[in-house]
């Protein structure tokens, strides 16, 4: 499988650099883009990919484009810098970048992270298609059903549900068996499970 990677880098030899260095690679394509803003006005058309981002650029800076990806799944950044601080760093590290390196850097050491930011590329992709399946299951529950759901996960039995739905305890057990249906599970912490997918209820 190719996986995409982005270069975000005004030096023209940097920029270089990092192609002949990651076109050894024959499962990576490459792309490059001179600035910030010329990433961001194609950044919705591109595929999920590792952003291999330069800090200081004129226009958008890296921190800009971190901003405007506010922690999106589909990129995972990794910010270098020719002038790099710890107070830089951290910007980043708290803007989204999974590690930040300075220039001039270390091919093994790049290497070693771009490897490491597929793998949490993918776990975020995982993560997101866990999250959007439990939505969906979600989804198909009708209003009561749902009320009924978030009673069970309020740990009430069935009877104050029916108190509190004004419903009687036998329809309570009804809408039970038609949620578990929909939702494809046969036991209550299954439910439970997708309900937490899905941001039916808060953690914590």
């Amino acid at each position: 499988m190719t996986r995409a990677i982005y270069i975000v880098d005004d030096d023209d030899a940097v920029r270089a650099s990092l192609h002949s260095l990651l076109s050894v690679r024959s499962d990576l394509a490459v792309r490059g883009y001179r600035s910030g803003d010329a990433f961001l006005e194609q950044v919705s058309e591109l595929d999920p990919g590792v952003l291999l981002l330069d800090f200081h650029m004129p226009g958008s800076t890296g921190l800009d484009v971190l901003h405007t990806l506010n922690g999106s799944p589909r990129f995972v950044p990794i910010v270098l810098t020719g002038q790099g601080n710890v107070g830089l760093a951290v910007q980043a590290m708290k803007a989204g970048a999974l590690d930040f390196v300075e220039k001039p850097y270390e091919a093994e050491t790049l290497m070693q992270l771009v490897d490491t930011a597929f793998s949490r590329l993918e776990e975020d992709s995982q993560a997101a298609a866990r999250i959007g399946a439990a939505e969906s299951k979600i989804a198909k529950l009708s209003p009561r059903e749902t009320d009924v759901l978030k009673g069970l996960i309020e740990g009430r039995s069935n009877k104050i549900i029916a108190y509190e739905l004004d419903i009687s305890p036998r329809t309570v057990e009804i809408y039970r068996a038609n949620l578990m249906e929909k939702l494809e599970v046969r036991s209550l912490s299954e439910a439970l499970r997708i309900a937490f997918a899905a941001g039916l209820f808060p953690k914590g």
